[in-house]
């Protein structure tokens, strides 16, 4: 039992390690290796060497589909070029094996010393993530030692060897079991690590090992379909070509494993290489196979999901990047883009909000439908930022985080607020002897001063969000400058409002707590939309120095 739990700890070990690496790259190198997906996109060729390059580095295929997916949902790259893509990332992951299984244990401590020193010295910086991945580089290579260390006694514990003995050669039945094991160690990297060195320690034979190779490389394109479940109809083209790539190579190779495997077995090459040999052979053929065929096959996925128009018609997120989590610095720039979204939609409401006031009942429902946009954007910016790792922020990421979160939430409770107004207004214009007919309101003294108003709201939600997006300190001082403004306007407005109660306008008096209360909401309006001055000017001095 304590072998057992020891092969388990080791695997769970390669797996973290994989981890590390991934993260620790994707923060030093994340933009760059966008920028060189985004750009390799003219050639098949150089799409396919970006893919292989790019998952070499990051250690997992699943870490670049993702990244391609997020690009062709967004529209930023094209089906047929991100299908080359995910095709060199399945050749980049089959080198990637090779690489680990390299006699290289005396890198082990090395790597984690180093990557120790380095890491807790500079945490916040590119060297400290650095030292990160070579952290997780020292522990993939300790962990594989582990297993083979584990997997030895395995062979002669009776309870163990049972367990294995499922693995009979059922060529189906371990391609399945690869394909699970894949999805549960969210890596078929380190399914098909594990996978030779059981074949080295003699737990499972040749033949099965490539059996669970097999299924390892389909278990990553299913693994492709669930991340991109939530992906719109070009995402899920993407996942759905992927898995469809790894089906057709194992539909034509698995008939073939029993002639297969013998005649392999026979090569001067231990066990271990020639799982990773048959593991990078059979990728790199199927792959150079497939990309010809790039192009209609992204014609016929075109076809087999159609875009949802519904879906296209409601509003969802569209920058909140999750493969971009691992690098801090783009992810923020991702909520930073979406909470701007969020601005254009407040725009909207105070134009409806306007049509509204000037007898236009019908809009208010408009304002609702509006508001829950922003609901649905403020919502997803809050879980988007929630799963950051915050505790590796630096300094100016942190304060950089908790602008964005506060901006997103000021825009919410805004939108909040002119919903209110507006449903305040429409109940009024429907109420008898107090409506806001189109003949009335153009004799309401107040209806100058409330146009008034809301072109200054229009102004300084613009001015703003320029605030939040480039922190100009002159752009900051005169958003303040327009909040005082502001506020002197509102005073003025209400002390008019009260000298015409006084001369007993009736129109005044059968609006009175409405207008006031409109004066009231928006100068709470006012406030959230201009708070993002404060939040600058609060910053420390060499943080605005550049600026």
């Amino acid at each position: 039992m304590l072998t057992l739990l020891n092969l388990l700890s080791a695997v769970a070990l390669l797996v973290w390690g994989t981890h590390i690496v991934r993260s620790g790259i994707m923060r030093v190198f994340g933009a760059d290796l966008r920028r060189v997906l985004s750009r390799s996109i003219e050639k098949k060729l150089m799409a396919f060497l970006a893919g292989v390059g790019v998952t070499t580095l990051v250690q997992s295929s699943n870490a670049t589909t993702l990244l391609v997916t997020s690009f062709v949902a967004q529209k930023l790259m094209g089906l047929t070029p991100a299908l080359v893509v995910v095709l060199g990332a399945d050749v980049g992951t089959a080198i990637m094996a090779r690489i680990l299984t390299f006699h290289l244990s005396w890198l082990s401590p090395l790597f984690i010393f180093f990557g120790v020193v380095f890491f807790l010295s500079r945490k916040q910086t590119r060297v400290g993530q650095m030292g990160r991945a070579s952290i997780g580089l020292g522990l993939i290579l300790l962990a594989l030692q582990l297993i083979v260390s584990a997997a030895r006694p395995i062979t002669q514990a009776s309870g163990v060897q049972v367990l294995f003995s499922s693995l009979t050669g059922d060529i189906l039945q371990d391609a399945l079991i690869g394909a699970v094991f894949a999805i549960i160690s969210y890596s078929s990297l380190v399914a098909v690590l594990i996978t030779a060195t059981l074949t080295a320690a003699g737990v499972i034979s040749f033949k099965v090992a490539l059996c669970l190779v097999i299924g390892a490389n389909l278990g990553s394109g299913l693994l492709a379909m669930l991340n991109a479940s939530g992906s719109n109809a070009a995402g899920k083209r993407l996942a759905l070509g992927s898995l469809l790539f790894k089906l057709l190579g194992s539909l034509a190779v698995l008939p073939f494993i029993n002639l297969l495997a013998p005649w392999l077995d026979k090569m001067p090459v231990n066990d271990e290489e020639l799982v990773i040999f048959f593991h990078v052979f059979y990728n790199l053929l199927r792959c150079l196979v497939m990309v010809p065929f790039a192009d209609p096959m992204a014609h016929l996925f075109k076809r087999m999901i159609r875009d949802d128009t519904e879906a296209e018609a409601t509003l969802k997120p569209r920058h909140l990047d999750r493969s971009a989590l691992d690098t801090p610095a783009l992810a923020l720039v991702n909520a930073a883009r979406e909470a701007l979204r969020i601005g254009d939609v407040l725009e909207l409401m105070l134009e409806a909000f306007s049509k509204v006031v000037h007898g236009e009942v019908r809009e208010e429902r408009t304002v609702r439908r509006l508001d829950d946009d922003v609901d649905v954007l403020y919502t997803a910016i809050k879980l988007y930022l929630a799963r950051m790792p915050k505790e590796d922020l630096s300094e100016e990421d942190s304060r950089r985080w908790g602008e964005v979160i506060e901006m997103s939430l000021n825009l919410e409770q805004a939108g909040d607020i002119i919903e209110r107004m507006s449903a305040d207004v429409a109940d009024k214009s429907l109420t008898p002897r107090r409506a806001f007919s189109a003949e009335g309101l153009k004799e309401l003294e107040g209806l100058k001063e409330l146009e008034a108003l809301h072109e200054q709201l229009v102004a300084n939600l613009r001015l703003s969000l320029l605030v939040f997006l480039s922190r100009d300190l002159a752009s900051t001082r005169r958003l303040r400058r327009a909040k005082h403004r502001f506020c002197i306007l509102i005073r003025r407005y209400s002390h008019a409002h009260v000298e015409r109660l006084h001369q007993k306008n009736v129109q005044s008096i059968e609006t009175s707590s409405l207008h006031l209360g409109l004066l009231g909401d928006m100068k709470r309006l006012n406030s959230l939309l201009c708070s993002v001055a404060y939040t600058v000017l609060e910053q420390p001095d060499d943080e605005r120095d550049y600026e």
